[in-house]
């Protein structure tokens, strides 16, 4: 779907940031609570330390506040423009839309955050560095 080596390829993939290889999901997708943002704690491939610091992930809260709003007014928009709902209609569809997605929001979220600040370096997994 898209080339290896962007950062599209990793974040639509679940793969390490660095090397595009290596999963950076514990755990394949799922609804569990306390598994949906579980990740490894480094790369099996490049040896990549996916928390580069503490707390590390703390601002991919900033990233799922835009891709939730980018959802809410979507879904609003749709809902009260072309399909004529009212008012409290259009809410509780939003709401759905956003209780539904969460797992897949907070997923994209995390894989979205580290790669702004990890890039692709194909050589990585050769060489195993950090």
């Amino acid at each position: 779907m898209f080339k290896k080596g962007t950062k599209l390829y990793s974040i639509a993939n679940g793969k390490c940031p660095k090397c595009h290889e290596g999963v950076f999901f514990a755990n394949s997708f799922t609804f569990n609570p306390s598994k949906v943002t579980k990740i490894h704690s480094h790369c099996s491939k490049c040896n990549l330390k996916y928390m580069l610091e503490p707390s590390f992930f703390y601002g991919a809260m900033y990233v799922n506040y835009g891709i939730t709003v980018a959802i809410s007014i979507t879904v609003f928009v749709i809902t009260k423009l072309g399909l004529h709902l009212n008012l409290l209609e259009s809410f509780l569809s939003v709401l759905a839309a956003l209780l539904i997605l969460a797992p897949v929001n907070l997923r994209l979220a995390r894989i979205i955050w580290i790669n702004m600040f990890v890039s692709f370096d194909k050589n990585a997994s050769l060489t195993k560095n950090v």
